[in-house]
């Protein structure tokens, strides 16, 4: 007997394969409606900023060029964007700032995801590093639609990634499926937490780089100033270690910070502490569960993308068979306002052959059916990364401070009671 319970306790102690949970969880519908909703507003908030227009586009026969991918391509950055924008402000197009961080965002997700599969690391990661520069451009070059823009992003996914974590820890940890409302109501409860607890740390990365600078400005005084800066230079070094130290916790402890709050109710100070504590204590644990759940997610979300161009495809062809006639542009009908899909584009080809208001009418009603299906793929890669951050906090949490993955904490409402309590799982 002894030795028949030996090997299971060996696969207990295992805790990773737990990780294989986040793709069920992720699918619940209650999950999906609040991901799809977040998915909707922020696209919305975006499009409507985009009425500026500030992006630099340059079109010919062939493709079109922005400013940001003159960015990306181009060795010197700065100076290849500043001619590009002097040359073409006046006769180039323009492009909203989300609808082309969005267009590439997606293609380095895509190619992404291609490389992953061919094992081409190296691919996985210069495209990744892309989408990175593509944010350094957007706030170097259009800093005050990304300060407005991040603010209305962060809000809504503080109420909707609350949620979705919240959900996650009571079902993972408890076995509990708590109701969408109580969840909306946990995060809306703690808004200012999730809010802030990311916006902390780098708000104390710019005071410490402010002081940095200050020393730097030193070197201005005539004749002393390179002698009174190297002085203070050790100063300078101590703050820079201290931003570095800040960066890798922000960065790698940024998925943390969301199921911290759900799991354990913690205020923005204490997630930090929580969270950078994690990251520098079981590094490795850490990226070897972070690149786990990257790697699984990738193939869930390989399957629901086929799911869903399957849905539109099978549609789409059956009812091309019973739509024959054409438009007056000799088009046919179901054609022009529904180009067939592909699977790297579900919408299909973007060229309309509508002819007349009618069918401009019917193509956008059927766009908007078609963003829905779009939008629920989507929301199944937030919520699939939220319930797996969840589960990887759960993890390291066990590990690191001996805690149980079935405590979570229970506020006032959860308990029925007046005072809130942490209550574990019958075993």
């Amino acid at each position: 007997m002894a030795g028949e319970r030996q090997p299971l306790q060996l696969l207990d102690n295992l805790l990773f394969p737990k990780i294989f949970q986040a793709f069920h969880m992720a699918v619940q519908p209650g999950k999906l409606g609040v991901a799809l909703l977040g998915v909707a507003i922020i696209c919305l908030a975006g499009h409507i900023m985009d009425f500026s227009r500030t992006v630099v586009v340059r079109s010919d026969e062939q493709n079109r060029v922005s400013e940001l991918q003159m960015y990306i391509d181009s060795p010197t950055s700065d100076a290849a964007v500043l001619e590009f924008r002097r040359e073409f402000a006046e006769e180039g197009m323009r492009a909203g700032v989300f609808a082309t961080l969005w267009r590439f965002g997606a293609g380095r997700f895509h190619a992404a995801l291609r490389e992953l599969f061919q094992l081409n690391f190296v691919g996985v990661a210069e495209n990744i590093a892309d989408c990175f520069r593509a944010v350094g451009w957007a706030v170097k070059y259009h800093y005050i639609y990304c300060l407005v823009f991040v603010a209305i992003k962060l809000a809504v996914l503080s109420v909707v990634g609350g949620a979705i974590c919240r959900i996650a820890a009571l079902q993972f940890g408890r076995g509990e499926k708590p109701g969408l409302v109580e969840a909306l109501r946990f995060s809306l409860r703690r808004f200012t937490t999730f809010f802030f607890a990311p916006l902390a740390p780098v708000i104390g990365i710019l005071c410490i780089a402010v002081l940095i600078s200050l020393v730097g400005v030193l070197c201005n005084v005539p004749r002393a100033g390179q002698l009174i800066m190297s002085i203070f230079t050790l100063l300078a070094l101590a703050e820079g270690a201290l931003v570095a130290v800040a960066l890798i916790g922000t960065v790698a402890g940024f998925n943390l910070m969301f199921p911290a709050v759900a799991y354990d109710g913690l205020d923005a100070l204490d997630v930090i502490g929580r969270s950078f504590s994690y990251v520098f204590n079981r590094p490795w644990r850490m990226a070897f569960y972070s690149a786990l759940a990257t790697a699984y997610g990738a193939v869930c979300y390989l399957f629901v993308r086929l799911f869903a161009f399957l849905l539109i495809l099978v549609t789409h062809v059956i009812l091309r068979f019973s739509v024959w006639s054409e438009n007056s542009n000799g088009v046919n009908k179901l054609t022009a306002i529904w180009p067939e899909p592909q699977f790297m584009n579900l919408f299909g080809s973007n060229g309309s052959t509508a002819a007349g208001a009618a069918e401009s009418v019917a193509a956008f009603v059927v766009y908007l059916f078609l963003w829905v299906v779009v939008g629920l793929v989507v929301s199944v890669i937030i919520t699939f990364y939220f319930s797996a951050n969840t589960i990887i906090y759960s993890l390291l949490r066990n590990k690191v401070d001996n805690a149980a993955l079935d405590e979570v904490y229970l506020d006032s409402d959860d308990l029925g009671i007046s005072s809130p309590a942490t209550v574990s799982g019958s075993e």
